[in-house]
């Protein structure tokens, strides 16, 4: 007698299919090899999008991750970001990054910028 394919009780599901592939997979490999089809991804998916996708999905990854966390959260991951670049750069990083900084806030903004946050900075000793 025929299976009768449309009989779920006699089929594992695409998730435990997909669950028990990806458990045989990590079995067998190590972390080079995850590291190794990573970066392949990463290449075709670079080499198939644009700045605008990235943008989308980074813009998207951003809300999602406001939505779950709060201001501890991202204190606590501004710190660690912070103490891991201090112990990575030196004085002449911080020094080339200000530099930056200050000539890309010159090119974005006029006097008046600059003369509302020197009176709100001004302001906020008092």
């Amino acid at each position: 007698m025929a299976k009768n394919n449309n009989n779920n009780n006699d089929k594992m599901s695409r998730e435990e299919r997909g669950r028990m592939g990806g458990e045989a997979t990590s079995r067998n490999h190590d972390k080079e090899f995850y590291q190794e089809i990573g970066s392949k991804g990463g290449e075709a998916t670079a080499e198939n999008h644009d700045k605008d996708f990235y943008q989308e999905i980074g813009k998207k990854g951003g809300e999602a991750t406001a939505e779950n966390h709060d201001s501890d959260f991202y204190q606590e991951i501004g710190q660690k970001g912070g103490e891991a670049t201090a112990e990575n750069h030196d004085k002449d990083f911080y020094q080339e990054i200000g530099r930056k900084g200050g000539e890309a806030t010159s090119e974005n903004h006029d006097r008046d910028f600059y003369e509302e946050i020197g009176r709100k900075g001004g302001n906020s000793n008092d």
